[in-house]
């Protein structure tokens, strides 16, 4: 990470939000307030009806028809409207002072944010700040991991190789009867595609060698192996969520009689964080090493943020060793779902694939969240210009990278 200014942002659930920051200079300076639950509430309730996540009775179908057909995430008038409400209910005043002093003296600042239950699923870096500037136009934006997470005596940061393998698990076949939940995300994969290009780039640097989508061959075992020696992890599939962040669950190869700590459901076994942290073999207690990036490209693949005890798929890869985790904050609507409910679709539209190669071109960079932030920058400019819905931030406002 390149030395700029960089403050600690942490937001906490009570009678209303609390706040606390503190510059990276000068750590022993903390700023604390309370925003009341009035002033901040309503802005959250209008999220949570945008947003493709399921609302308590709701299919995934459901939540993603609700979002995509009615919502304002992919209507650019309303979009701008809901964005610019959340800046206005969830920037405190003396913070936006404190970073507008830094932006007066030509300083880009870097805001770590630690977001609370309640505010999990904030796209901070798509809040509407001013006239067609989001928090991303001149802010850098990442997740702060707990810090019992990225301080753990144990935690061992692997090393960076630029030039080292990527594990791509791309779109693998989930074992089992074939449902529309764990089909494919990325449908067919032609030769002169953009993520074949992708694959055709990093060539030998990615493991296992030969066919990279739709394979069958990646258990855990075999992925495990894999990661010991590897720089990047590329996870493009299937995550789901339970009641806890620990039971996030990976969806492999993995058939039935695979070990591990959750129950086998639908002809396979999913892999979940408790696995990655604690191991997935019987009587073991040795969880997973992990490269210095890893990307988990699924649907709220980031949810952990969501529970009191905010451990899960990110954590779990940061305690492995992992320095950057990319991850989602909500359900995450595949080129398929688009065409289907957004209104203005066509059989061309597309989004994910810009996006795993934005997510993947990141984190080969030197500074994985400040290159991120530039696609995000440019997304949010071209939705906000041209209001296309290639360009709407019901996806690339999803993403979000976890930095410790």
């Amino acid at each position: 990470m390149v030395n700029r200014p960089t403050v600690q942002l942490k937001i906490v659930d009570g009678d209303g939000l609390y706040y606390s920051w503190r510059w990276e200079h000068e750590l022993g300076a903390i700023q604390n307030i309370l925003v009341p639950a009035e002033s901040v509430l309503p802005a959250l309730g209008e999220l949570a009806a945008a947003l493709p996540t399921p609302l308590p009775g709701e299919s995934v179908d459901q939540a993603v028809e609700r979002s995509l057909t009615n919502g304002p995430l992919t209507d650019r008038a309303r979009e701008i409207e809901l964005s610019s409400l959340l800046a206005r209910a969830l920037v405190p005043y003396q913070l936006a002072m404190e970073l507008n002093a830094l932006l007066e003296q030509g300083l880009r600042p870097h805001v770590r944010i630690q977001a609370s239950p309640s505010t999990a699923q904030v796209p901070w870096e798509a809040i509407r700040v001013d006239e067609g500037e989001r928090f991303v136009t001149n802010a850098d934006v990442s997740v702060l991991p707990p810090a019992t997470v990225r301080n753990a005596p144990e935690r061992r940061v692997a090393a960076w190789d630029p030039d080292g393998p990527v594990v791509a698990i791309l779109d693998p076949r989930v074992p089992g009867p074939r449902t529309a939940e764990l089909g494919s995300v990325l449908g067919q994969i032609d030769p002169d595609t953009p993520l074949a290009a992708l694959v055709a780039k990093l060539g030998d640097r990615i493991a296992p060698a030969g066919q990279a989508f739709r394979r069958t061959d990646l258990t855990r075992d075999t992925v495990e192996a894999l990661l010991a020696g590897a720089a990047r992890l590329l996870y493009v599939g299937h995550v789901t969520t339970a009641q806890n962040g620990l039971d996030a669950r990976l969806h492999l190869c993995c058939g039935p009689t695979t070990t591990g700590r959750a129950a086998a459901i639908a002809g396979h076994r999913p892999l979940t964080a408790a696995d990655l942290v604690l191991g997935h073999r019987p009587g073991a207690n040795s969880g997973w090493r992990m490269p210095n990036r890893v990307a988990f490209i699924a649907c709220e693949s980031g949810g952990e943020a969501r529970f009191a005890e905010p451990i899960g798929l990110v954590a779990a890869a940061i305690h492995g060793g992992a320095q950057y985790v990319t991850s989602t904050r909500w359900t995450l609507p595949t080129d398929a779902g688009l065409r289907r409910f957004a209104h203005g679709a066509t059989e061309d539209t597309t989004a994910i694939p810009e996006a795993v190669i934005a997510v993947s071109e990141a984190h080969d960079a030197p500074d994985p969240v400040a290159v991120l932030n530039a696609w995000q920058r440019d997304k949010a400019h071209r939705w906000e210009t041209e209001g296309r819905l290639e360009d709407s931030p019901a996806v690339w406002a999803a993403f979000a990278t976890a930095f410790g």
